[in-house]
């Protein structure tokens, strides 16, 4: 099976070099990974196992990564990692292929214990594949469909301000991070964050993050992004920056406050979601949930300005405005992603100035701040 690149026609006759559609030469079709199959890093080998699960741009499964005994990482064991595969269907796309190499050169850069963690890029026959962190959890969207789904006529519509904001200090701590190393996620939404059944919340797919180096410019079609998620900017298709982030984490703290997204209506399309994402103002708070104090209507007025220049211009600050404004408990997680974030900001600073001195903070008080995080949110 092959698929043109030109007229997108899938070819399924076997051995096909031309596209009976259209007559564009087909891709050479790359063959399929299956389960038991190994991919060989050098330092180490991951095993495909079953498909747990399947998305636009790709396949996921369940792996085991073994360490070679002669390798550098010698000295560790063996342990479980989701992998995940470029989609058959896609496999002739430049535009599938730049987003998938563009995941990994996102995880690369980054260690935080509330982002999935990176171990490998594979592209061993032609086949691309992500070896990430197996994060066994329950995406947020699922948790906020079912505190709906729960709640009591004249209670609170979903969840209470501070599971709410458990949720949303880590989601904000590993956008501190992200955006302290110039990346911008572009794809922030609940389905997007996955929470551990202890209590960590962790950040994935950064398939469409636009990182330092990549400087190419969308051209034609819709903006990629989620329309009841998308920042004004985005969905005009203007640059990125970490405040069109944080509007996508506000959206996420409105919809897990209220059961549902400013913007997205019974009957509404994406395109009309779109629209109003640039044209309508929010429905206030303290409309949907009556027990809020009039404070969030003001909180999430600013966050979600369409004018980016009016929103809060990092994610400490929002989510410091949000903590204090509204009572939350100033709790040891949330110190230790402050004090986490202002590392990765000062690493990277060194960074760009390339200079050979000290970095800000060394490797194991790095790992002391990770420790920090992780404890402080487990249940």
């Amino acid at each position: 099976m092959a698929v043109c690149a030109r007229c997108r026609s899938v070819v399924e006759e076997r051995g096909a070099r031309y596209c009976p559609h259209c007559g564009d030469a087909l891709p050479t079709v790359v063959p399929q990974v299956v389960r038991g199959d190994t991919l060989d890093f050098g330092w180490g080998r991951a095993v495909l196992g079953e498909i747990i699960g399947e998305g636009g741009m790709g396949i996921v499964h369940r792996g085991w990564l073994y360490y070679n005994p002669a390798g550098p990482k010698r000295d560790r064991a063996p342990h479980p990692v989701a992998i995940k595969l470029l989609s058959p269907l896609l496999q002739g796309s430049e535009r599938a292929h730049r987003l998938f190499l563009r995941e990994a050169a996102a995880l690369e850069r980054l260690h935080h214990p509330n982002i999935v963690r990176f171990y490998g890029l594979s592209q061993e026959r032609r086949q691309l594949a992500l070896v990430m962190e197996l994060v066994e959890g329950e995406p947020l969207d699922r948790i906020i469909a079912r505190t709906r789904e729960q709640s009591l006529p004249g209670g609170l519509p979903c969840m209470p301000m501070v599971p709410a904001w458990h949720h949303l200090s880590q989601l904000l701590g590993a956008l501190a991070a992200t955006h302290a190393l110039g990346i911008v996620h572009r794809d922030v939404k609940p389905s997007n964050v996955v929470c551990r059944s202890d209590g960590i919340a962790k950040l994935t797919d950064f398939g469409i993050a636009r990182v330092p180096a990549d400087e190419a410019r969308q051209t034609g079609g819709l903006a990629p992004g989620t329309g009841a998620y998308m920042a004004p900017e985005q969905v005009m298709g203007e640059d990125p920056d970490p405040r069109t982030d944080l509007y996508s984490a506000a959206i996420v703290a409105f919809e897990m406050l209220t059961g549902a997204t400013p913007f997205d209506r019974p009957g509404r399309n994406e395109i009309a979601v779109r629209t109003a994402q640039v044209e309508e103002s929010p429905p206030p708070l303290t409309q949907l949930v009556p027990q809020a104090p009039q404070v969030a209507d003001v909180l999430f007025a600013r966050a979600l300005a369409k004018d980016r220049v009016h929103r809060f211009p990092t994610a400490l600050q929002m989510g410091e405005a949000f903590r204090a404004a509204l009572g939350l408990p100033d709790t040891p997680g949330w110190s230790a992603q402050q004090r986490l974030a202002r590392n990765a900001r000062a690493v990277s600073q060194a960074g760009r100035r390339h200079t050979q001195s000290t970095p800000a903070v060394t490797r194991d008080e790095a790992a002391r701040l990770r420790t920090d995080v992780m404890s402080g949110y487990r249940g």
